[in-house]
């Protein structure tokens, strides 16, 4: 895949405040693993390569297990995944999918009961940042860093 545009490089005062976000959202109180999973779905949802990779690499990097990260796709039918990550997980989909449902009441009340309110406005941005960096790695095409799995390969 050959890049469009580096966005960083070209233009970072605009990209500053989503990195701002980031750190924001890394002292909201929501666990490491679960804003990980958040966003390796969303982006497994969103199509988005460059973000799986990122993702992939980071949960792995902070002690997530390969079968979570196998079966994330798959969250519903597992045991793997806690009552509180399920709940991340479905609200995380319907706000990505919000085209299609809105956001339902009984997916709202499966998060409230597991979060604070808190922590339900910083589960929020980091679905709706992970949407936002998707959109920009895939309209910009972003390609993953793929010289050491293919080396490997």
């Amino acid at each position: 895949m050959q890049s469009r545009l580096n966005h960083f490089a070209v233009a970072p005062q605009l990209m500053q405040p989503m990195l701002d976000m980031e750190e924001c959202l890394k002292t909201s109180g929501l666990e490491h693993s679960l804003i990980e999973l958040v966003k390796l779905r969303v982006s497994q949802i969103n199509g988005c390569a460059f973000c799986i990779h990122m993702h992939t690499h980071d949960a792995r990097a902070h002690g997530e297990s390969e079968d979570r990260l196998h079966l994330l796709n798959a969250w519903r039918e597992s045991s793997l995944y806690s009552e509180r990550e399920r709940a991340a997980l479905a609200w995380a989909e319907t706000l990505t999918r919000i085209e299609q449902n809105g956001a339902p009441d009984h997916i709202y009340k499966e998060m409230a009961v597991q979060f604070s309110n808190q922590e339900k406005i910083a589960l929020t941005l980091v679905v709706t940042t992970i949407n936002a960096w998707n959109r920009i790695a895939i309209g910009f095409a972003t390609p993953h860093p793929a010289a050491k799995e293919a080396s490997a390969a």
